[in-house]
């Protein structure tokens, strides 16, 4: 698969691929380590009328067209992690409430496909709101990806370990390398 061997001509230690509402790529993946050591992990990017969620765990089991309150509660109870995409981007922005409301504790501070402003915003928020901040490629082309990688304190192997990283705050976002104007 092109995007394994572009990760690798990068340098990432790996890649967790988050389709639009689904996880049909694990019909043409292995998930886990790569022969090369290159960890690969499937979430999914899940769309709500209240914003678009970085949603890991046991993902494939989630019921689809749920809005943002029944999606992140679902996460939770499911023992996942939900995150807050690019919360300030023009379209499918994230509905405010839902961090009002505690819903959701993570939120991407930089992503590969935003403006810089957009970024400055979702980090005012993080910070106003002490929210566990990560980044984000949103790659949807080769070239874009590992554009804004998180860095990760603590060992991450598997969806279990990348799940409790996410939730215990044990990740910050790494030096984003290219950003749209």
């Amino acid at each position: 698969m092109d995007i394994l061997s572009e990760a690798r001509s990068k340098g990432l230690d790996g890649v967790c691929i988050t389709d639009h509402d689904s996880t049909q790529v694990l019909s043409q993946i292995s998930e886990g380590f790569q022969s090369d050591g290159l960890l690969v992990l499937v979430g999914m990017e899940y769309t709500t009328s209240q914003g678009d969620f970085l949603v890991f765990g046991h993902v494939e089991a989630l019921l689809m067209g749920l809005d943002a309150p029944e999606l992140l509660a679902s996460v939770r109870q499911m023992g996942g992690a939900a995150i807050a995409a690019h919360p300030y981007r023009g379209w499918r922005p994230t509905d405010i409430s839902i961090f009002d409301q505690c819903l959701c504790s993570l939120v991407e501070v930089e992503n590969g496909r935003n403006s810089r402003r957009e970024d400055e915003l979702a980090s005012a928020l993080a910070f106003k709101r002490s929210l566990t901040a990560v980044s984000g490629s949103d790659a949807h082309s080769l070239v874009e990806l590992g554009r804004c990688p998180t860095r990760f304190t603590v060992p991450v192997t598997n969806r279990i370990d990348l799940v409790r990283a996410l939730n215990q705050g044990c990740c910050e976002p790494a030096f984003c390398s290219l950003q749209v104007a």
